[in-house]
């Protein structure tokens, strides 16, 4: 198998391999094959870790830029939807389908449906702004009729010892006491 190495030299290593039915890859290999392929991983996983450093500090480095510059992530990403936006507008298929939709609106049957919509719209809007009308007329000349019955003042028809002796009363005050224990067997 041959490999190519970071620095674009190419190291040869020729191991037999062979696939099993599950596919799965063994390898005949001896001990310093072994040794081998396990440096070279060793090596390649270090350059990994390296490049991975670099990128951060590169990384970094432009944003520092950027921020000197007075640029912030949020014009970044308004400068690439306007640059993506601009692309998408002098794409073929956006000029072409743009030249489409020029044609339909400029054709007799959109005309006459956009005509005949924006007339069922106006007629539409009359016809709510008259109903409008007729309800608020129709509020204010109920407003203007007297109530049915002259307001009544509340009278006592039964008196509060009378009243401690009735069903209702007991009931009620069954219903507090029961709640009144509740909340003192929940409060300790």
């Amino acid at each position: 198998m041959s490999r190519q190495v970071f620095n674009g030299t190419s190291s040869s290593l020729n191991f037999s391999t062979r696939i099993t039915g599950n596919g799965c890859s063994h390898t005949n290999l001896r001990e310093d094959d072994l040794d081998s392929l396990r440096f070279e991983l060793t090596k390649t996983e270090d350059e990994i870790q390296t490049l991975r450093q670099v990128l951060l500090a590169k990384e970094k480095y432009a944003a520092d830029i950027r921020r000197q510059l007075g640029m912030s992530p949020l014009s970044n990403m308004k400068q690439n939807l306007s640059k993506g936006w601009q692309e998408v507008q002098t794409s073929a298929p956006y000029l072409t389908a743009s030249a489409t939709l020029e044609d339909i609106s400029n054709s007799s049957a959109y005309v006459r449906t956009r005509d005949g919509l924006s007339q069922a719209g106006q007629v539409t809007s009359a016809a709510l702004s008259n109903v409008g009308v007729a309800i608020t007329r129709r509020l204010a000349q109920m407003r203007a009729l007297p109530l049915p019955s002259p307001p009544r003042t509340l009278s006592h028809t039964i008196s509060v010892p009378s009243m401690r002796h009735s069903s209702t009363f007991k009931s009620i005050e069954e219903i507090v006491g029961s709640v009144k224990s509740d909340w003192r067997r929940i409060k300790r």
